[in-house]
């Protein structure tokens, strides 16, 4: 068991060190805490910021249509009508096919009370908690001046074997918990119920036989082989994906099956705004031109610049492509390209990596 000067002062680094490494191997920087709250048993309370010791490394899909628009998920109901958001309810789906409806308010009303402790109810072997139940992995930090506490919680952890179970709320949600240590970091383990998980007997395993001894050697020869200490890199790499994302860079610099979805109707309406408004610096700004002095521009005609009628739902497209296609002047080809430069703005910060909702 390291001394305790040496280990409080591996904490002042350690935790925020290693949560730091977990973010930065994305490139994206120094991690950042999204939950914090105190560890609490007995008289004992250690402040810590919760981490997610996990992330995601792969771009989501997105199902397209033929033109290449991104879908979206709709709800429809009998007359086959797709339904708003405040049209949907929630029901509690019963064995005879029923449902019983159960209002936002009422869930509400059975929501945990919110609360920022980590309560630790008792402290068990960690070999007694079953691999099955661990479901999601956190990464604990020191909060505060919690350094020396935190990392004598962690030590005494680590020497005992031992495990914090207890229960907290995060995101309006109560979990079981269990807080263990790993070479002086704290990490919290969510735990699965105890019906979430499935028992052999619901599986129907057959019952167990005893095996012949040579079958029993011949096994573990064939194990003693292929044996060592710790998967590799390369054995926990994701090859699939790193394959997926070299043929969509190979495609994309052929330029082949790279397809830019047209906007929707909401952001048709949008594009039929910004001409309209376009229209009217433009006009506002001839206007001063002639009202200044010394301008040759005055004498000359101008051209009257291109009005855009509201889009209407029925309209759509035709309202804004009537309206790019009515442009005569050099100064309506500006406008144009302005058009352009919006709509490409809005394509590329279009959330491509997100699923359809």
């Amino acid at each position: 068991m390291p001394s305790p000067k040496k280990s409080a002062k591996a904490s002042a680094r350690e935790p925020s060190e290693i949560a730091a490494e977990v973010d930065d191997e994305s490139g994206s920087g120094r991690a950042r805490p999204f939950w914090s709250g105190t560890i609490s048993f007995g008289l004992v309370t250690i402040p810590v910021e919760v981490y997610s010791a996990t992330r995601s490394t792969r771009t989501s899909l997105r199902m397209l249509s033929p033109e290449g628009t991104p879908l979206s998920r709709r709800y429809f109901g009998a007359s086959e009508k797709p339904l708003d958001g405040n049209e949907l309810e929630r029901g509690y789906e019963l064995d005879d096919g029923q449902f019983v409806i159960v209002t936002d308010e009422e869930l509400e009303g059975l929501a945990p009370e919110q609360s920022r402790d980590i309560d630790l109810s008792r402290f068990v072997d960690r070999e007694a908690i079953p691999p099955l139940f661990y479901e999601r992995a956190y990464i604990l930090a020191p909060a505060g001046n919690s350094n020396l506490a935190y990392r004598l919680l962690a030590s005494t952890l680590d020497s005992t074997k031992r495990a914090g179970i207890g229960r907290f709320v995060m995101r309006g949600k109560q979990y079981v918990v269990a807080i263990v240590s790993e070479q002086g970091l704290l990490r919290a383990e969510t735990l699965r119920f105890q019906e979430e998980l499935r028992t052999p007997e619901s599986i129907g395993l057959p019952e167990p036989t005893e095996p012949s001894e040579s079958k029993v050697k011949a096994l573990r020869t064939a194990i003693h082989k292929l044996a060592s200490g710790a998967p590799s890199k390369s054995e926990l790499a994701d090859s699939y994906w790193k394959r997926l994302e070299a043929l969509v860079k190979k495609k994309q610099q052929r330029g082949e099956d790279v397809v830019r979805p047209e906007p929707g109707e909401a952001e048709e309406q949008d594009l039929a705004e910004v001409i309209d408004l376009v229209a009217i610096l433009r006009k506002s700004l001839g206007q001063t031109d002639n009202a200044a002095p010394g301008k040759e521009a005055a004498s000359k005609p101008k051209s009257k610049p291109a009005q855009s009628k509201p889009v209407s739902k029925a309209a759509g497209k035709r309202s804004v492509s009537r309206t790019t296609r009515s442009k005569g002047t050099s100064s309506a080809t500006r406008s144009k390209s302005t058009i352009s430069a919006t709509r490409s703005k809005r394509t590329s910060k279009r959330p491509s990596k997100k699923q359809a909702s």
